[in-house]
C-alpha cells in the first residue's frame, strides 16, 4: 500500500515533473510486482503439480522462479525508467503532445 501511495502522490499530487517521473515508474513496476510475487506464491500453493515441487515455499523451484521473476522486473523497470519519455501529463490528457 504504501507503494502505491508514493506512486499516487508522484502522479497526481506532483503530476509526474522532475524526479518524481522516476519514482513513479519505479513505484508503479514495484507494485506490479509484488502482485506477481503473490500471483507465483498462489500458484504454488494452489496448482497441485506445482505444489509437489515446492509443498513449504522453500524449495528450489519456487525460489528459481522468484528469482527469474525479480530479474525479469529488473530489466523491465530499468528500460521503463529509461523509456518513460519528459511529456506534459496534462497536455497528453487534453490529447496534444508536449513539444
Amino acid at each position: 500500500m504504501v507503494v502505491l501511495a508514493v506512486a499516487i502522490l508522484a502522479r497526481y499530487r506532483r503530476n509526474l515533473a522532475g524526479g518524481w517521473r522516476k519514482t513513479y515508474v519505479i513505484t508503479a513496476v514495484t507494485a506490479l510486482y509484488l502482485n506477481v510475487f503473490v500471483l507465483i506464491v498462489q500458484l504454488f500453493e494452489k496448482v497441485p503439480s506445482l505444489h509437489e515441487l515446492a509443498p513449504k515455499g522453500s524449495e528450489p523451484p519456487f525460489a528459481i522462479t522468484q528469482g527469474v521473476v525479480m530479474v525479469i522486473f529488473i530489466v523491465l523497470g530499468i528500460l521503463a525508467v529509461k523509456g518513460f519519455r519528459e511529456q506534459s501529463v496534462r497536455g497528453l490528457e487534453r490529447g496534444t503532445r508536449a513539444a
